[in-house]
């Protein structure tokens, strides 16, 4: 399965990853050995802390490793039109709300990190693929339906 980023979603793991490697993984070697020089490892909690640490970054490394290899990079700066892909801004009135929001669609990993951000495979995210700019979306919540208009669609 591909994994579609933005560039800046791709920028954005390339850092954590250049993270964790560097330093990150650095730290712990330091932290495992420091703890193992305390004596006895079975009963020493700053080694199995340090242990379970690495194998924490080492897991988010191979995550991160196996999404870099896997993305399919979208340049949203290439693309245009009204109609909403994979990377679009896209201005929302919330009928119930009678407000106005701004969203931008991407992948996974990127919409974790801000409120602005949607994800594509999330409700919200496959409602609005291929919607137009005056289209109505209706997206099913366990509140009930969320009624939006497509007000604005950007692709920057």
């Amino acid at each position: 399965m591909n994994f579609p980023m933005t560039t800046y979603g791709k920028e954005k793991i390339e850092q954590e990853l250049e993270q964790l490697i560097k330093v990150d993984r650095e730290n712990i070697k330091v932290a495992i050995a420091e703890a193992r020089a305390l004596g006895d490892l079975k009963e020493n909690a700053e080694y199995h802390a340090a242990k379970e640490k690495q194998s924490h970054i080492e897991g988010r490394i191979g995550d991160l490793q196996n999404k870099l290899a896997r993305a399919n990079v979208v340049d949203v700066k290439k693309l245009s039109g009204n109609k909403i892909f994979f990377g679009a801004t896209i201005t929302l009135f919330d009928h119930q709300k009678e407000s106005s929001n701004t969203i931008q669609v991407v992948g996974e990993e990127e919409a974790m990190e801000s409120s602005q951000k949607v994800s594509y495979s999330s409700p919200l995210g496959k409602s609005l693929i291929g919607r137009e700019l005056g289209d109505e979306v209706t997206v099913k919540a366990p509140k009930g339906d969320l009624v939006y208009e497509v007000e604005d669609v950007k692709y920057i």
